[in-house]
């Protein structure tokens, strides 16, 4: 199974980079992943919230394929513990998805499309983060997830 991370705009704290690039390389010996980068979009200035909303969602549903299975990060998705986490990707795995692809919206969440288009969301914590952090944050997660499928000690650490 693949796995996505499909952001909006560039990653541009250093350490936030250097965190997730860490976290990718340790990831890669467990599945296949990647980080995609969906481009700012131009002029928000004269956008409404909702009219930012609806062009970020038609560049991330652009970003779907049919069979796909969309997850979006979300403040009112379901909480899981670092284990459960893991029991929920080995579930997607074993259920034969071949791309599971987790999305975090721009600045004012998602457009109601791409709400109606998901299979499921997902919060990593009643906190608030910054969008640049919890790119770093959510791929630690996924490389601690696969971690304790196979029983490493890094869960524990």
């Amino acid at each position: 199974m693949k796995t996505t991370l499909l952001v909006i705009g560039k990653t541009d704290k250093d350490f936030v980079i250097k965190g997730i690039e860490e976290y990718q390389k340790r990831l890669i010996h467990y599945m296949p992943y990647e980080m995609k980068i969906i481009p700012d979009i131009k002029n928000t200035k004269n956008l409404s919230e909702q009219q930012q909303k609806q062009k970020e969602g038609e560049l991330i549903l652009a970003q779907v394929k049919s069979g796909d299975l969309l997850i979006l990060l979300d403040e009112g998705g379901k909480e899981f513990s670092s284990t459960d986490f893991s029991q929920y990707i080995e579930q997607k795995m074993l259920s034969g998805v071949k791309n599971l692809i987790f999305v975090i919206g721009g600045p004012y969440g998602f457009s109601p499309e791409v709400y109606k288009q998901a299979q499921g969301k997902i919060s990593l914590s009643k906190m608030t983060f910054s969008h640049q952090m919890i790119r770093m944050i959510f791929t630690e997660q996924l490389y601690r997830a696969m971690t304790i499928l196979r029983n490493e000690p890094y869960h524990h650490v």
